[in-house]
């Protein structure tokens, strides 16, 4: 019977190699202790790189998590920095066990792509949301509505990845980056926006339904 594997995103491909060459190297010097604590951040990584398929909602108006983790915060704000507009936000925290690979979260064209190098303070703070390093993509939906989706490096990421460019054409449910080591994502929403998550929820990127654009 043939079973499913789940892919390794490539980005991992470095660090895995380099680790298990070293747990090999410790294994035939026969040093016990660090080839078993190799051993183990081998296989942390590995597990941290895993990138499994999803299968998003059937509703061509269902807006999809663009990150695995738990949400932290849902509010009304007044977004200056991207969409320029009175939104709804919703952070979802990744920790060093979710997967981290982000997904689309709604079909549309890139129109802007902002990247800002900054601080690295915990994720999940408030002072982290703010002022750490972000990559923010600001995409067009068809009906001509904006959403932001910000990647934000935490205490331990350092590495924001995203593939996108400005005038890409982009689908809900693809992947378009990742963050290295624990990090936070955020949505800013148009207001008429009908939400489907909780505060404390835990979601799942490119399968979880956040809400429905109106």
């Amino acid at each position: 019977m043939l079973t499913q594997q789940v892919p390794i995103a490539k980005e991992g491909y470095p660090f895995i190699f380099v680790l298990a060459f070293a747990t090999l190297l410790a294994a035939i010097l026969a040093m016990k202790v660090t080839s078993g604590f190799l051993l183990v951040a081998t296989i942390f990584v590995l597990c941290f790189f895993r990138d499994p398929e999803r299968l998003g909602p059937d509703r061509a108006d269902a807006l999809v998590s663009p990150a695995d983790g738990k949400v932290i915060l849902i509010e009304r704000v007044n977004d200056s920095r991207f969409t320029g507009e009175d939104v709804q936000k919703i952070s979802i925290f990744m920790n060093v066990f979710n997967v981290h690979v982000n997904r689309i979260p709604y079909s549309g064209k890139v129109e802007k792509i902002l990247y800002k190098p900054g601080k690295f303070y915990s994720a999940d703070s408030r002072q982290g949301g703010l002022q750490n390093e972000y990559c923010a993509s600001i995409i067009t939906t068809p009906s001509g509505k904006k959403i932001a989706f910000v990647q934000i490096a935490g205490l331990i990421a350092r590495r924001i990845i995203c593939w996108l460019e400005e005038g890409d054409a982009v689908t809900r449910g693809k992947r378009f980056g990742l963050i290295r080591f624990g990090s936070r994502v955020d949505l800013y929403l148009p207001l008429g926006t009908e939400l489907a998550v909780n505060l404390g929820q835990k979601v799942r990127a490119g399968e979880t339904i956040l809400g429905y654009l109106n």
